[in-house]
């Protein structure tokens, strides 16, 4: 059974991946490394935002009122429009930048073109979920099941997250997971918005 990220990826497809690729002036090859080393991060953090007391039902709504055809508008994205820079701000909070700089140097792409490229993944994230949660008829606790079995298979499956985690690891306890938890539950940096639900609630007109 695929899993989240191989079934976002067979989404987007060679031409989605394509069309990112030329709007951010770059091949296809190095355009799909970057997305598939980008989305596990973007994923997990969303997992850990689900896995808070209220967070799957705030994420469960905030998904509710999220385009499942956003696959069709990368467009505007790649113009600069949608919600993904908030998005990312709030779930990376502080180590946005080491994060990007660390894509970058695993993929060859230079900082500005990742700079650009992850604020186009935060919303295609929420149109997938959007697309599966009606597909499937997931509630708020099956879509956080889903986003939690998912962010287990990446860390078994690439330990370390390529560097990221040592990043993320604000705390130094050796697990990015509480840190990227606490910074999606708006307590990182002194932001009080609530959490990665509430923000994209309130982008979304909820």
């Amino acid at each position: 059974m695929a899993g989240l990220l191989d079934e976002l990826m067979g989404q987007l497809g060679d031409g989605g991946v394509d069309q990112i690729a030329k709007g951010l002036g770059v091949d296809q090859g190095a355009a799909s490394k970057a997305i598939g080393m980008a989305l596990p991060a973007i994923l997990g953090g969303m997992a850990n935002n689900a896995a808070k007391p209220d967070g799957a039902n705030a994420l469960a709504t905030a998904v509710d009122d999220h385009d499942p055809g956003i696959f069709d508008q990368l467009g505007p994205l790649l113009s600069g429009e949608g919600p993904g820079a908030a998005i990312l701000g709030h779930v990376l909070g502080n180590k946005q930048q080491n994060v990007q700089q660390n894509l970058a140097g695993q993929t060859g792409l230079d900082l500005g073109t990742i700079t650009k490229l992850l604020p186009v993944l935060a919303p295609i994230v929420m149109g997938f979920l959007a697309k599966k949660k009606q597909e499937g008829g997931l509630d708020s606790a099956s879509l956080g099941n889903v986003l939690n079995q998912e962010r287990q298979t990446q860390e078994k499956s690439n330990p370390g997250l390529g560097g990221l985690a040592s990043i993320l690891d604000a705390d130094g306890d050796g697990s990015i997971m509480d840190d990227i938890a606490g910074m999606a539950g708006g307590k990182s940096g002194g932001s009080s918005s609530g959490g990665l639900g509430g923000l994209l609630g309130k982008i979304l007109g909820r």
